[in-house]
């Protein structure tokens, strides 16, 4: 399959999507615990149904991993040499402070490998669009895709990006050992995409994220000419084990300093 076919319907379901969760997100809405206690709410259901549906009717033979959904087995998911992952709503604890930072991810696995991720941040109206054979872009609101590109180099000092809701004492230690830097706060999947435009020249991620949390960014970021690997350097890769965690990676821009090294021998 030829991703690229899939760009415009994608990019169109993910802002549908995104439509669905600002009539919720204009409302004083409730919001329930799931069982690991994280947050859901009305705008994360709409979302997944918006979304399902649209994958079904466009792609009946690719099945679906959603957050929003049973997860299937790894026995049945092994043999998937092709899927869609969804997160219908990224940054739930955003959208819940009303803080704007929360995305639409919906990407399309091949092999283990990222093939075509489309990011939507529905107050903003813009999109980000990464695809095998296309390369990376930023659309915003009605206007034509603009190609976009991680940073010719690091900055001095380096600008870094980190979770807004997630911070613990292996990133502290990490940024202690990097020295002077800038460091930006960020919800959701945005921490890739300013990276992946030359905004940011790292994301460390040193605490944990499930695979639907990453695999549509991590397609724009690496469109644009970034990576994002494992502490071991590797490449992330997707639908390789029974669970839906990551391991701990780095999103890495401008690749001309030695990002890992700095990891404390325990990482």
């Amino acid at each position: 399959m030829d991703p690229k076919s899939l760009v415009e319907p994608i990019v169109a379901l993910a802002e549908d999507a995104g439509r669905a969760i600002l009539e919720v997100y204009a409302t004083d809405f409730d919001v329930q615990s799931k069982d690991d206690a994280s947050p859901v709410t009305q705008a994360d259901l709409a979302s997944h149904r918006w979304i399902d549906a649209g994958l079904r009717s466009l792609t009946p033979d690719i099945p679906i991993i959603s957050e929003e959904a049973g997860l299937a087995d790894f026995e049945e998911r092994s043999t998937w040499g092709l899927y869609w992952i969804v997160d219908p709503l990224d940054g739930t604890r955003e959208f819940v402070n009303r803080n704007d930072e929360f995305t639409v991810n919906i990407a399309l696995v091949e092999n283990g490998t990222v093939i075509l991720g489309v990011v939507h941040v529905p107050v903003y109206e813009r999109t980000y669009v990464g695809c095998r054979g296309l390369g990376a872009q930023r659309r915003d609101e009605a206007g034509e895709p603009v190609s976009i590109r991680i940073a010719d180099s690091s900055a001095a000092p380096p600008r870094i990006v980190g979770s807004r809701s997630h911070r613990g004492k292996s990133l502290d230690d990490y940024l202690a050992a990097l020295g002077d830097h800038d460091m930006v706060p960020m919800g959701s999947s945005l921490k890739f995409c300013v990276i992946a435009e030359g905004g940011a020249d790292l994301y460390p991620r040193l605490g944990p994220t499930s695979e639907w949390d990453t695999a549509a960014a991590q397609a724009v970021v690496e469109q644009a000419g970034g990576s994002v690997v494992t502490l071991d350097g590797k490449p992330m890769k997707y639908n390789t084990k029974a669970d839906i965690l990551n391991p701990h990676f780095f999103v890495i821009g401008p690749a001309d300093r030695d990002w890992l090294a700095l990891l404390p021998d325990s990482e």
